[in-house]
């Protein structure tokens, strides 16, 4: 028979639009010649709905969309597997479940619960959902199907060197005579993570012998982006089926020649992490309900990059620049970020500070009298041009996306209520020295719309006079390894000396802008994760702390 893989895009508490999704998509699967179409976990009520699953209502109405679900692909001749969340039946624990439900002949024909919930990283499923106590094999098209949630598939002893779980739900139900593997996953994306996953499948599909079937949720929420990229790998471990990455897919798999499709992916991963960065900003936006969205334009790397991912993600008539010079500002770089401007096509607005600096500096000037000027007059500039954008973004009701990286965010080379006010942080989780390789990405996908001074002119905030990056903080192609080995490897200060030969205070000193910044970062705008460790919902560190390494 063949299987249709049905990689959507849900949106988190959109309940009849994603049902009407998967009914159109389950309609085309069965055009196909598909009998059992399959959709990803949660699909009925988006991923993740964190806290709107202790709402009855929310519950309820998931639970109508479900049946709605079963009744309107009755009709189509093709079954249905999918995730919802319901009322946990247990009498302890947490009110909601998160279940797959196996819909035949406009009836919920099975259910299964999901039994690991994971609480690391940026999960905290056991917050809200019970754990499944058991899981049984489901017959099927002469077939022993063994329906997986996600993080069921996660514990594979064989394949990790420490398991998070005493259970492993996959070997329970081998045990049971499982013949086909099936998992609904809404599994985020970070870089290198897709081939994890299918590794780890692989894995599974060898040791116990059996096909696995794995559909993974696409599109962007909140801080989280899903890649998509289903597939059906065979008993002997090789991809027999394949979906895009970053887009909607329906991917077909025949079960008697073990053959399907197989659609071109991603393999270059800052290709990838680009389209990650797009998609994620293209959700953010839409399922906000915004449509425009505001750039500060400095003539940068960072603002030049996430304006042509801005172009990508809601189209060039959506994006306006602003220039926003200050006393400080070369020519130089205004006249890279109106050449930016004009070679992606965007709007371009030039609006200057340095008149309003001055009055700010008249006004505080008997305050201040007697004390030299520091980092006070520089974060006055770019709180001048925060106050800047968030105006325009009042008047035309158009998003403003900040621009700083995930080098300067973790050393607090920021200003609150300055460069850090906005609504989306899209690279916040980008590394500098990615920032250029992405940038490279954007002008092969924009006809070198960043002009080369832009990639080869030294960083600077341009606060102050000649002022560089490096007059404050290590040179980035120091200073990224050691962020990455203390803030995504929770490395010590100690081994990261060692480890990079780099001097022992220098590892230190970075360590203690990293923690002494967390106040900052916690009221940073949200950002889209694409590293294994993103500031924001997948690391937690307390502000108030003294704990130093």
């Amino acid at each position: 028979m063949k299987i249709a893989l049905g990689q959507i895009n849900p949106t988190v508490g959109d309940l009849a639009g994603n049902v009407n999704l998967m009914v159109r998509f389950a309609r085309e699967a069965a055009q196909a010649g598909a009998r059992l179409v399959v959709f990803p976990e949660l699909s009925v009520c988006g991923y993740p709905p964190r806290d709107l699953v202790e709402k009855p209502s929310f519950l309820e109405q998931t639970q109508a969309e479900l049946v709605r679900l079963a009744r309107e692909t009755a009709t189509l001749g093709v079954d249905v597997i999918c995730g919802f969340a319901r009322r946990n039946s247990s009498h302890t624990g947490k009110t909601a479940a998160n279940c797959a439900a196996y819909l035949c002949e406009g009836e919920i024909r099975f259910t299964q619960q999901k039994m690991l919930l994971p609480t690391y990283d940026v999960f905290d499923e056991s917050r809200n959902f019970a754990p499944g106590e058991s899981q049984v094999v489901l017959p099927a098209f002469g077939r022993r199907l063994a329906i997986t949630v996600c993080e069921d598939v996660w514990n594979d002893k064989q394949f990790w060197e420490r398991q998070l779980y005493p259970r492993d739900p996959v070997e329970e139900l081998a045990s049971q005579g499982a013949d086909f593997l099936i998992n609904i996953s809404s599994s985020p994306y970070h870089m290198h993570k897709r081939r994890l996953r299918q590794e780890m499948l692989a894995a599974i599909a060898c040791r116990h012998r059996v096909p696995v079937v794995l559909v993974n949720q696409v599109g962007g929420n909140d801080q989280l982006v899903f890649d998509g990229t289903s597939f059906v790998i065979d008993a002997t471990g090789q991809v027999r089926a394949l979906a895009k990455s970053f887009e909607e897919d329906l991917v077909l798999y025949d079960t008697e020649t073990n053959t399907g499709d197989l659609h071109e992916t991603l393999a270059d991963e800052p290709e990838a992490v680009y389209q990650a960065l797009v998609l994620g900003t293209r959700d953010y936006v839409r399922k906000c309900g915004f449509e425009r969205v505001l750039i500060g334009l400095s003539g940068g790397i960072d603002s030049s990059l996430t304006a042509a991912i801005a172009v990508d993600a809601v189209g060039r008539e959506n994006v306006t620049g602003v220039g926003m010079p200050g006393p400080y500002s070369s020519e130089g770089s205004v006249a890279d970020a109106r050449a930016t401007a004009e070679r992606l096509g965007i709007r371009f607005e030039l609006i200057g500070i340095t008149k309003a600096y001055e009055t700010f500096g008249q006004t505080l000037g008997s305050v201040f009298a007697g004390r030299p000027a520091d980092v006070t007059e520089e974060n006055l500039q770019a709180r001048l041009r925060g106050v800047t954008l968030m105006a325009l973004s009042n008047k035309f009701r158009a998003l403003v996306l900040t621009t700083g990286n995930k080098s300067e965010l973790a050393v607090g080379y920021c200003t609150l209520y300055g460069d850090m006010c906005g609504g989306l942080a899209v690279i916040s989780d980008v590394p500098k020295t990615l920032v250029y390789e992405l940038s490279r990405v954007a002008n092969r996908r924009h006809n070198d719309a960043i002009p080369e001074a832009v990639f080869t002119k030294p960083p600077s905030a341009e606060l102050r006079p000649n002022q560089k990056d490096s007059d404050s903080i290590p040179e980035y192609d120091v200073l990224d390894p050691i962020l990455k080995a203390y803030v995504e490897d929770n490395e010590s200060p100690d081994c990261i000396a060692r480890r990079l030969a780099q001097p022992l205070e220098l590892v230190r000193k970075i360590a203690r802008l990293v923690d002494r910044n967390e106040y900052k970062r916690q009221q940073a705008a949200p950002g889209i994760r694409v590293t294994s460790k993103a500031f924001g919902i997948g690391r937690r560190i307390p502000i108030a702390q003294v704990f130093e390494e």
